[in-house]
C-alpha cells in the first residue's frame, strides 16, 4: 500500500519521538519539515534523512500542498491555531499535538474552521493509548469487579518540570492545561462523560505563575464519582513520574493500576496480578517508556482514520470534550462552584 505523506511542523524536543513513533509504523513517511528556527529544523531532517527544510510556513505548504496526505503540528499549544488555519487553507488534514488550543474560545475556533473547511482534524492524544491504562480497560469491560461507582486517577509527582520547560512555569493556567488535558481524557476513555464537577487548584513552588496541584471531583453520567488529581509539588515516598495511577471500585471487587505497571484485581475470589508493561523500544527514553511507546499506537490510530481504514478515538470533536473539562475546571475553581457540563 502506497505510503502517506505528512509534513512536520515544529521540530523541538518531542518532534524526535514523534517521528520515532511514525517510523515504527512504516506506512507513514514525512517529507517536510519547518520550524521558525532553521537550524533545529536542518538537525532533525538530517538524522530523518528529510531535504525539504523551511522556516517559512506558507512557501513549504504552497510547495508541498499537492504532495501532502497531512501535517503533524509538533509546536507550542500558542501557534496550533495558525498552523490549522494555514493547513485547512490548503485543504490539508490536521494532526495536532494537545492541547488543542491556547483558550476555550480558540479551541471552538479550530474546530469549526476545520468543519467548515472539511479536513480532518485529529488530536494526538496518548496517555489513553499507554498499554497499562489499555490493560486496566480491558479488565473493567470484562465486568470481573461488577459496575464501578468510584476512581481515582492520579498524576501525583514531584518532577522538576520546571527545569526541563522553563517556560511552563510562565503559563497563567498551567496543570489543568499541560496534565489536565492527558488526565480528563484517561477519565473520559475509561469512564465516559462527565456530568458535573468540582476543582480546587494551588500554587505550591513560589516560583511559576500557574496553579501546580488541581483536585477534580467529577459525577459522571453512568452514576459513577471519579477524582482526578495532578500535581507536580508531591513529594512522595516513591515516585511516579510519568506514570498515571488508578483505583476503581465496583460492586464485586476492585482493580488498581499502581507503580510499574502492576494492576492487582480484587474480588470475592482473591486477588490477581498482571502486568501491563509497555513495548519497549530502543530509541525511547527509558524513563518515559510507557509515553514513548504510547505514541505508537497512537499514531497507528490516527492514521487509519486518515487512510479511511478506521475511526480515530480522538478525532477534534472528541477531544473538545476534553477541553471542556478543562475550563470548566477553572471555572468551578476560580468561583468555588459546582459546574454542570
Amino acid at each position: 500500500m502506497e505510503k502517506s505523506k505528512f509534513a512536520v511542523i515544529g521540530t523541538g524536543f518531542w518532534a524526535y519521538y514523534q517521528l520515532k513513533g511514525w517510523q515504527e509504523l512504516g506506512n507513514a513517511v514525512p517529507i517536510a519539515f519547518y520550524n521558525k528556527t532553521i537550524s533545529k529544523a536542518k538537525a532533525l531532517a538530517e538524522k530523518f534523512e528529510v531535504s525539504n527544510v523551511y522556516d517559512d510556513i506558507d512557501l513549504l505548504l504552497d510547495t508541498h500542498a499537492h504532495e501532502l496526505d497531512f501535517v503533524d503540528i509538533i509546536t507550542n499549544v500558542e501557534t496550533h491555531y495558525l498552523f490549522t488555519e494555514k493547513a485547512a487553507a490548503r485543504s490539508l488534514d490536521v494532526i495536532c499535538q494537545k492541547p488543542m488550543g491556547p483558550d476555550f474560545s480558540t479551541c471552538q475556533k479550530m474546530l469549526d474552521l476545520s468543519q467548515k473547511a472539511g479536513i480532518k482534524f485529529l488530536i494526538h492524544e496518548n496517555f489513553r493509548w499507554q498499554a497499562p491504562l489499555r490493560k486496566l480497560k480491558e479488565i473493567l469491560l470484562s465486568g470481573v469487579i461488577g459496575k464501578p461507582f468510584r476512581a481515582r486517577v492520579s498524576f501525583v509527582s514531584a518532577f522538576p518540570v520546571f527545569k526541563n520547560q522553563p517556560f511552563l512555569a510562565e503559563l497563567e493556567q498551567f496543570i489543568l492545561t499541560d496534565v489536565g488535558s492527558h488526565i480528563f481524557d484517561v477519565c473520559r476513555f475509561l469512564f465516559g462523560e462527565c456530568q458535573s464537577l468540582y476543582c480546587l487548584t494551588a500554587r505550591i513552588n513560589p516560583g511559576i505563575k500557574g496553579e501546580d496541584v488541581a483536585t477534580v471531583l467529577m459525577n459522571m453520567k453512568n452514576g459513577m464519582s471519579c477524582i482526578a488529581e495532578m500535581s507536580y509539588a508531591s513529594i512522595l515516598e516513591k515516585e511516579a513520574f510519568p506514570e498515571t495511577l488508578v483505583t476503581v471500585e465496583g460492586g464485586r471487587g476492585s482493580v488498581v493500576l499502581g507503580h510499574d505497571f502492576v494492576i492487582k484485581t480484587t474480588n470475592q475470589e482473591g486477588t490477581t496480578e498482571e502486568l501491563g508493561a509497555p513495548v519497549t523500544y530502543d530509541w525511547a527514553d527509558p524513563a518515559y517508556s510507557v509515553v514513548h511507546a504510547s505514541i505508537v499506537d497512537c499514531n497507528r490510530n490516527l492514521l487509519a482514520h486518515l487512510r479511511g481504514e478506521a475511526e480515530a478515538e480522538t478525532i477534534g470533536v472528541d477531544n473538545f470534550e476534553t477541553i471542556k473539562l478543562i475550563y470548566s475546571a477553572y471555572n468551578s475553581a476560580r468561583e468555588g462552584q459546582v459546574v454542570f457540563l
